[in-house]
């Protein structure tokens, strides 16, 4: 089991960035892959980003955006505070959405069906 806590979002300007975090508590969190994704109002849920589990035999780790905010979003992670991070710069208005950590054992996949756990949301509101 894994609990799932977003924060950071708001009301920013066009051009303005955020970094939303997600702590995770429950389980091993370095063995889950973490995804971000986001739902606009009267759209479906999309994904956003995502990032691959680490293991001391791991070397390396994978990260996958959506065409829609590659070069400017940025996932990570910090396995030793259990927490992911989005960071999201050049925000436009069309990223406003309430934005969504989800985690699943195994590796990263972009749909949302594909993942196990998720955490509350956290708005984002972009004006021009």
């Amino acid at each position: 089991q894994v609990q799932l806590v977003e924060s950071g979002g708001g009301l920013v300007q066009a051009g303005d960035s955020l970094r939303l975090s997600c702590a995770a508590s429950g389980s091993t969190f370095s063995r889950y892959a973490m995804g971000w994704f986001r739902q606009a109002p009267g759209k479906e849920r999309e994904f956003v980003a995502s990032i691959s589990w680490t293991s001391i035999s791991w070397t390396g780790i994978s990260t996958s955006y959506a065409d829609s905010v590659k070069d400017r979003f940025t996932i990570s992670r910090d396995n030793a505070k259990n927490t992911v991070y989005l960071q999201m710069n050049s925000l436009e208005p069309e990223d406003t959405a309430v934005y969504y950590c989800s985690a699943r054992a195994g590796g990263p996949r972009r749909s949302w069906d594909d993942y196990d756990y998720w955490g509350q949301g956290t708005q984002v509101t972009v004006s021009s």
